[in-house]
């Protein structure tokens, strides 16, 4: 008997300790440099006087989107680049029901998007002074990070 509570207790630290280690793998490395609130992300461009990069991206459906994300702001010279230059601002449009936002994040992402992205283009990259003012948009484009950062260079110049 007592050797059953204590397998099952080992099997359950197993458990939870797989699914941690899963967690911690979807997760993405920079995902805390992403500000999911424009306010937030308004005052951090102000304190930090750096420019805000909103992505407006269906992460569970759109292909150049998930593409965007695995070639460029998954990468470690990016994430080192957007750590020096840019606040990230990140206004995802899920489709899949298992994967949706709570509907304050939605309605908040919703307004972002019928101010600044008309068209409902995906992906769409728009980068704003701390003002709202848009210096430059853009969209996905092969040839990774270090091609990507210089577009955003030369669009914030």
């Amino acid at each position: 008997m007592k050797k059953n509570r204590i397998l099952h207790a080992l099997l359950g630290l197993c458990l939870m300790l797989l699914s941690v280690s899963a967690f911690a793998q979807a997760v993405p490395a920079n995902h805390d440099q992403w500000q999911h609130n424009y306010d937030e992300a308004v005052k951090q461009a102000k304190a930090e006087h750096k420019p805000i990069m909103m992505v407006f991206a269906g992460s569970d459906w759109c292909k150049p989107c998930i593409m965007l994300r695995k070639e460029v702001w998954d990468t470690p010279s990016f994430q080192k680049y957007a750590k020096d230059n840019l606040v990230l601002l990140e206004l995802d449009f899920p489709r899949f029901k298992k994967n949706q936002l709570p509907e304050p994040q939605m309605k908040h992402n919703e307004a972002l998007a019928s101010k600044y992205d008309k068209e409902g283009t995906f992906p769409l990259v728009v980068l704003t002074d701390a003002d709202g003012k848009v210096l430059g948009k853009t969209g996905y484009k092969a040839g990774g990070p270090e091609n990507y950062i210089q577009q955003l260079q030369s669009l914030l110049k």
